[in-house]
């Protein structure tokens, strides 16, 4: 029986799990000072959040002039970027603390 209850919670998960999932979420890591992934999609035209985790034990910080946004993000911890609507096109990002290696861009298409 709780085999069967399990399934059924499962299967309940994966079926309605993504319909409720926010479509404007976007998750970027920042791990031995790089951001992963380094190419991010994202609508054009409308607003969007992005994740940033950052698995490195020192702060870092999301940074773009183009995008008009920075936010410090401590070690260990993660924060909420909000950026948009972009017009079509691409978008630099780089972390201030590390601009040598913690590089990315948004793509909005």
């Amino acid at each position: 029986m709780r085999k069967a209850l399990l399934l059924i919670g499962l299967t309940g998960f994966l079926v309605i799990g993504p319909a409720v999932a926010r479509a404007d979420d976007y998750v970027l890591t920042i791990k031995d000072h790089r951001f992963t992934p380094t190419e991010l999609k994202v609508p054009a035209n409308k607003r969007v959040q992005i994740t940033v985790v950052n698995d490195d034990p020192t702060p870092e910080e999301f940074e773009s002039h183009e995008m008009k946004v920075e936010k410090v993000i401590p070690g260990k911890s993660k924060a909420t970027v909000r950026i948009g609507p972009l017009k079509p096109g691409r978008y630099p990002f780089f972390g201030e603390f590390h601009e040598a290696t913690a590089k990315g861009t948004v793509i909005a298409e």
